[in-house]
């Protein structure tokens, strides 16, 4: 072995795979007087620097005319708004943001550590989430004492590049201090970057061409030609460029319309020229509109980016009056909306401010094209902002030099073999196949063996090799006259059937894609697999009135309010599955009614990562049998557990499921044990935590298993082993401890 990781060594060293700890994101709550991030119900309060979580007693609602609950305690955010803290009776579930805005990269794996404390020890689930669709985050039990600690915990198989933590303490009682939060990961040494600026006349000295002031019937309508990159700084202010026939721009009402952003002289340095955007009319484009975004700025680009392209932007910024624009990216022409996040909120001064960020467009935003700014992000319609002269100068659009073509980077997830992107292998086009080749592994080198890889057609960095990668759409097979169609998708991982030696071709006219192994390991069989005949029971509890409910039978708020997860089932598989793994799905089940329950996919037991599962199962009285291909999708990469939601329905319900089997699809691996019940979870009652089916929660452990009704009585050890009658100890049969 000691020969072994020497070998392995040596390979890191002559890749040149430097690793360094690196911090992506931290935040000193102490610099912060009240609550900076977006209000998600639930506002944290702020003393000597300590951000303070007061638990589930309390609730907190907007400060307005005519709330319905008022309070005398008052609580402000960063942002000025007020909240009325009001008490509560029981506990309601609460969550909000420690977080937000960390550059994370595809795929990878972050450590986050945060001073913290309770009044009393607690678990509370924190997401790491990249978006606000289902499946965009992933969640993590976190444990805290009552002393100041520095708590860690970890994220793998991270889904975007720019992402926010929220901590979820839901009924949680205990008051929660949070002191500072950092995010970092270990990362190898990249290769040195090299930056191309895409911006022409950023600094504004030359003036705009004729084309892109030209009207028609008097409205600039160059904003939707083919040539809208060609102009780096746009502006929309309302009354002007106003399309009040709709005759020029095929649109479904008049509105305001883009234009070249004027270019003046700045004031007391007449030299310099700046873009200026004069806002002096607040009010909603159209009804369907908001008022924040009734006066726009844009930072253009002269082309779209794929998704994984880091994109450095830089300017300089003040304004006449303080205030306060919101960013988003767009399309390629400007006004259409693509994407919320970009680079988060702009503080405008009376001075001038210098701006650099590198941002990663990710595959939920498709091509994105413009930074926006809602310069009227701070209005509303019963208080829009005053008048405003808003300034931008030394606009800066760089992106990394990449290199452009087919190339395949490849990993032993058995022998520690780690992806090496800066140095992937580019494929090269052969006649006799007509299409592009490149071997993975070494003939003759055995510790050069590889069994996945991931082709891309961008190589340079990590993460934009890992955005443009190319997805088989069937099984891997060692056939030369297969080939399979692929499709273009973000961290494609291609799982070959044994490790070795692999040729990859990829035949770009056609969409196809074909593995020959040239030398390796046999590829693996198939294997006996049996169903496991444990029979698991739930018994699931009643639970309290949904919102939705409670609203429907005219009801007043239930406090708290029922889930469709306050009881549940879990399959646990005995390793994390990757993205486009197949499996396979079977079991046996009834209820003591008939009830619908909903899956998802789940890290560790109660750990959500994915809406998406194996479907709806729908349970009667009498014994069906289920059966389902699935594959796991990419929004679960790194799942172990199948969650059954089965409190869908208010009413109590006693559940069974027997015989089943998790396994891939070509048989060659049983996801589960075959006997025992440790890969069986269960979950009773709202407030409580999942534990292993057959113990007792927060007891010894022991695993009293039952059996199905044609299943052969068995006998096993406390650790819930199977063992034969020549055994010497404590063993359990039928349920039933004794000494043998």
């Amino acid at each position: 072995m000691k020969k072994f990781l020497t070998l392995v060594a040596l390979l890191a060293v002559a890749l040149g795979a430097k690793a360094e700890w690196v911090e992506d994101y931290k935040i000193d709550y102490s610099t912060s007087t009240a609550f900076p991030f977006y209000v998600m119900g639930y506002v944290p309060e702020w003393f000597d620097g300590v951000m303070t979580d007061f638990g589930a007693m309390f609730k907190y609602v907007e400060a307005k005319e005519g709330a319905e609950e008022t309070s005398d305690v008052i609580v402000k955010t960063a942002g000025g708004a007020e909240y009325y803290k009001i008490a509560l009776e029981s506990p309601a579930w609460h969550q909000y943001f420690i977080a937000d805005g960390i550059p994370t990269e595809l795929d990878g794996t972050y450590t986050v550590k945060a001073m913290v404390k309770a009044s009393e020890s607690c678990a509370i689930n924190v997401n790491l989430g990249w978006g606000w669709n289902e499946g965009q985050s992933m969640g993590t039990t976190v444990a805290i004492g009552t002393e100041w600690e520095e708590v860690e915990w970890e994220y793998s198989g991270v889904g975007g590049t720019s992402c926010n933590l929220v901590a979820q303490p839901g009924g949680t009682t205990a008051t929660i201090e949070w002191k500072w939060l950092t995010v970092s990961h270990n990362q190898k040494e990249q290769r040195p970057v090299e930056w191309i600026e895409h911006i022409t006349n950023g600094n504004a000295e030359t003036a705009w061409p004729a084309w892109a002031l030209e009207e028609t019937d008097g409205i600039n309508a160059n904003w939707r030609g083919n040539r809208a990159g060609e102009i780096c700084a746009w502006a929309l202010t309302m009354g002007r460029n106003f399309d009040d026939q709709n005759t020029v721009i095929s649109e479904d009402s008049p509105r305001a319309r883009p234009f070249p952003a004027d270019i003046e002289a700045e004031a007391g340095n007449e030299s310099n020229h700046v873009f200026a955007v004069h806002v002096t009319k607040i009010e909603k484009i159209d009804d369907d509109a908001s008022i924040q975004w009734s006066n726009q700025f844009w930072i253009q680009s002269p082309q779209g980016w794929k998704s994984g392209t880091q994109i450095k932007i830089h300017f300089r910024y003040k304004a006449e009056k303080a205030a306060k624009a919101a960013t988003q990216i767009h399309k390629e022409h400007p006004s259409d909306y693509l994407h919320w996040d970009a680079v988060g909120d702009v503080n405008f001064t009376t001075e001038w401010q210098e701006f650099d960020k590198t941002i990663t467009f990710n595959e939920s935003q498709g091509s994105g094209w413009s930074l926006a700014f809602n310069l009227t992000a701070e209005s509303t319609v019963d208080a829009p902002q005053e008048p405003n002269i808003f300034y931008f100068d030394d606009l800066s659009w760089q992106t990394m030099k990449l290199d452009e073509g087919l190339f395949v980077a490849s990993s032993n997830s058995e022998t520690g073999i780690e992806y090496d992107f800066d140095n992937a292998t580019e494929l090269t086009y052969n006649e006799d196949l007509q299409a592009y080749v490149a071997v993975v592994g070494k003939v003759g080198q055995q510790d050069s063996w590889v069994n996945e890889a991931m082709v891309s057609t961008v190589r340079g960095n990590d993460a934009a090799f890992k955005g443009a990668t190319l997805k088989p759409s069937g099984a891997i097979v060692n056939d030369p006259d297969e080939w399979v169609n692929y499709t273009e998708a973000a961290l494609a991982k291609i799982k070959f059937p044994a490790a070795g030696v692999w040729q990859v071709a990829v035949d770009t006219e056609n969409k196809q894609m074909n593995f020959i192994k040239l030398e390796g390991e046999q590829d693996k069989a198939p294997i006996e697999i049996n169903p496991n005949m444990t029979l698991v029971t739930v018994n699931g509890q009643e639970r309290e009135y949904t919102e939705a409910e409670a609203e429907a039978a005219g009801l007043e708020k239930p406090e708290p309010a029922g889930q469709a997860w306050d009881n549940q089932f879990f399959i646990y598989a005995n390793r994390p599955l990757d993205t486009g793994e197949t499996t396979v799905l079977t079991f046996k089940y009834k209820a003591s009614r008939d009830a619908r329950t909903t899956t998802q996919c789940h890290g560790e037991p109660g750990a959500y990562m994915h809406w998406g599962a194996i479907g709806d199962v729908n349970f009667t009285t009498e014994w069906q049998e289920f059966e389902m291909t699935f594959t796991v999708p990419a929004e679960a990469n790194g799942m172990r557990s199948i969650a059954f939601n089965m409190a869908e329905i208010k009413e109590a319900c006693v559940y069974e499921i027997t015989e089943v089997v998790w396994k891939l699809e070509d048989e060659t691996e049983s996801l589960i044990d075959q006997e025992g019940s440790k890969n069986f979870y269960v979950k009773e009652g709202a407030g409580t935590d999942p534990y292993v089916f057959g113990t007792e929660p927060g007891g010894d452990g022991v695993i009293n298993v039952k059996k199905s009704d044609n299943a052969s009585s068995a006998t096993y050890n406390l650790a819930g082993q199977r063992v034969n009658e020549g055994y010497k100890g404590v063993v359990i049969k039928n349920g039933k401890k004794s000494l043998q």
